[in-house]
């Protein structure tokens, strides 16, 4: 009998962890959505990391707000504060470097399996088929990030 209840409580266990998985379902955005990375198969994501007192990350936001723009079809760039400022005050240092583009709540690096740099500006490109491909370091341009795209595949004129 007691054997049979054993029995019973390991398959119990290896079923409810069988439903686990590492990769969360989503992840929080400052404004309070919330972002699948399953749901963006086709697009180039790139994750880039800023800190309030970095002054490269606060001269690549215009760049980064204008290739999201142009790019918004094929590419989806998202911030994240390297600092891991939260609530209200992520949105005054967010709204405060003028970032344009969604801003994660929590860092997802741990689910592409990228250590942290210690860099900063740092982004991370995510290709079309959602893999971790490179981390950019530095701050970014326009010119510069076109060049991935064309690494990927992806050409500028499919906008």
């Amino acid at each position: 009998m007691l054997r049979t209840i054993i029995n019973c409580l390991v398959c119990a266990l290896f079923l409810s962890l069988t439903g686990c998985s590492d990769k969360p379902s989503g992840y929080p955005l400052m404004d309070g959505g919330t972002l699948n990375f399953n749901d963006q198969h086709g697009k180039v994501v790139l994750i880039n990391y800023w800190a309030e007192w970095c002054k490269p990350c606060r001269e690549e936001i215009p760049e980064l707000n204008a290739f999201q723009q142009k790019f918004s079809d094929q590419v989806l760039l998202l911030a994240v504060n390297f600092d891991g400022v939260t609530g209200d005050r992520l949105k005054q240092q967010a709204t405060a470097l003028g970032i344009e583009f969604p801003v994660l709540a929590e860092d997802p690096r741990q689910q592409f399996g990228v250590k942290p740099s210690g860099v900063l500006p740092e982004t991370l490109v995510i290709d079309r088929n959602g893999q971790f491909r490179q981390v950019l370091l530095g701050p970014q341009n326009e010119e510069k990030l076109e060049a991935v795209l064309k690494q990927l595949s992806v050409s500028p004129q499919e906008q």
